[in-house]
């Protein structure tokens, strides 16, 4: 019972909620770039919500089903079809032994997520599934898929409840500008009052030197007060580093866990979604906002796919219990 990679795509790799807990040993948290597109395709085929997934950057695999299964695909629209019909993107649906899904051309945002119901047959390490390919941990060999990788499922479910259901609208917009909100901080005190100007009020342009790791930036220079260098410390997913040439990085899923440039602001949690669907060539403009504000838009996330699971129901029918000979309940 498994999916065998007939091609790899451009880069597709296992990805789960991240391997939390050892960056003080160096070790990358790494995990989705888009975590909200990882958590609704879980959802949507009856997974926990950080289930291991595959990420597909640009340009998706062609996968060949051995066995039957419901998947599901979000974030980034790459053009999905099975046996060459067009399927839907944002809505869960059965696969057939036999049948191949493929990858046509790259519509909108920069990664889809292909969720499996029962999850991949994934080794853990150090609590994830999550692929860290510059160590060569995790995944499958620590590396990106090739061809002729076999990865089997855990608990394939081709019968998942109210799969009719199972789909939401789709979440990645093109735009011709993105609104990222950010927490100042927590080098801001490192800039002169013109540089912080600069960095809330102009358009930066996503260059083509981006990876999981960081997404460089182009624009107008953002003014230190006595340049970019600080005593290394702590990097949190989507801190943006601004180094001696004022130009902002964004730091992403595979990012070094300490850094010695100084970091203007971070990206608030719920607008990950919007920098891990980036590509070369988008324009962003950041704007700032409130701890409160931000905590507030999470915990509304939070239950906004709390709503969603529930909506939907489980995703197993529930066996019935046999009570006694003839389904009475036996006396104590």
């Amino acid at each position: 019972m498994s999916v065998t990679v007939q091609n790899s795509g451009l880069l597709t790799s296992v990805q789960d909620g991240g391997r939390i807990g050892y960056q003080q040993f160096g070790v990358s948290v790494s995990g989705v770039m888009d975590p909200r597109a990882m958590k609704v395709a879980n959802i949507l085929v009856g997974n926990e919500e950080n289930e291991a997934v595959l990420e597909c950057t640009m340009l998706g695999p062609q996968l060949h089903f051995d066995a039957d299964n419901v998947i599901a695909i979000t974030g980034g629209d790459l053009g999905p079809t099975l046996d060459h019909q067009p399927v839907e993107n944002y809505a869960a649906f059965v696969v057939r032994a036999g049948q191949t899904l493929r990858f046509t051309a790259l519509r909108s945002g920069c990664r889809a997520y292909i969720a499996f119901a029962g999850g991949l047959d994934v080794p853990l390490v150090m609590g994830s599934r999550s692929t860290y390919m510059k160590a060569g941990i995790g995944g499958v060999e620590g590396r990106k898929l090739q061809k002729d990788d076999v990865i089997g499922f855990r608990a394939p479910n081709p019968d998942v409840c109210n799969l009719a259901q199972r789909r939401v609208a789709p979440e990645v917009v093109p735009q011709r500008e993105f609104t990222v909100r950010v927490l100042l901080g927590p080098q801001d005190d490192l800039f002169t009052d013109g540089g912080i100007r600069t960095f809330l009020s102009e358009t930066y342009t996503v260059t083509n030197e981006f990876d999981r790791m960081g997404c460089r930036m182009d624009g107008p220079v953002i003014e230190h007060k006595n340049g970019g260098d600080i005593i290394s410390d702590g990097i949190a997913f989507g801190a943006i580093q601004v180094p001696g040439a004022g130009k902002p990085i964004i730091m992403l899923a595979d990012r070094q866990t300490t850094g010695g440039y100084t970091k203007i602001a971070n990206v608030i949690t719920v607008d990950y979604p919007i920098i891990g669907q980036l590509k070369g060539g988008d324009r962003v403009r950041f704007v700032e906002t409130s701890i409160e504000a931000a905590q507030g838009e999470l915990l509304a996330e939070r239950a906004a796919l709390q709503k969603l699971k529930t909506a939907l129901g489980p995703a197993r029918k529930r066996e019935k219990k046999l009570f006694g000979l003839f389904g009475r309940k036996k006396e104590a």
